[in-house]
């Protein structure tokens, strides 16, 4: 398997770009995501997974492991095949496609060209755990902005707390006094009230 390239980005399209790694030129397909972060670069470096069939094989890149990581679950599921999750990425960001999966919008993946209602019922089906074991959402209004309060959260659910209950616990304990200027107190406080 060929975990990353590293080179220079002799040809560049919002679907493929070619790497020249040390006199040889890999063919790497890409998303849009991936297109607007290197469009502006020479050099870089793409995450890739390799997919190998029985007619070709084809490289697929990625700007960041976590829109390589999304590409890969959205694969396993039945029907989705290189080029939908390919096309998945390009219509949304690898934040917004998780937070879509996670929250069961599938209004929105109903949008993506190629995405039915079956299809995107399924993906939510089969992904939605998956992801939201290590999705943090990003622009969500619940979502704690206190670095102290974020440290706690982020323990909490290393603890196997739910999110929500967590966010909640974390909350109350902070809003409860000042007593809480240390992350230990605060994710004690928050234990206690879960």
């Amino acid at each position: 398997m060929i975990a990353f390239v590293t080179g220079k980005f002799v040809y560049k399209s919002p679907s493929v770009v070619h790497v020249e790694v040390n006199g040889v030129g890999y063919e790497v397909q890409i998303s849009l995501n991936t297109y607007s972060k290197i469009q502006q670069l020479d050099n870089g470096s793409l995450h890739t997974w390799l997919h190998i069939k029985e007619d070709a094989h084809t490289l697929y890149g990625f700007f960041d492991l976590a829109e390589k990581n999304i590409f890969v679950q959205l694969i396993s599921v039945n029907g989705i095949g290189t080029s939908t999750a390919r096309m998945m990425l390009s219509a949304l960001q690898p934040e917004e496609l998780s937070q879509s999966i996670v929250t069961g919008d599938t209004v929105k993946l109903e949008k993506i060209k190629g995405i039915g209602k079956k299809t995107a019922e399924r993906i939510v089906l089969e992904l939605r755990d998956k992801i939201s074991k290590n999705f943090t959402p990003t622009n969500s209004s619940a979502l704690i902005n206190n670095t102290l309060e974020q440290d706690a959260l982020n323990a909490l659910i290393a603890l196997g707390i739910a999110r929500n209950m967590a966010e909640s616990a974390i909350k109350k304990a902070s809003s409860s006094g000042p007593s809480t200027e240390n992350l230990e107190t605060l994710i004690k406080k928050a234990l206690q009230l879960i």
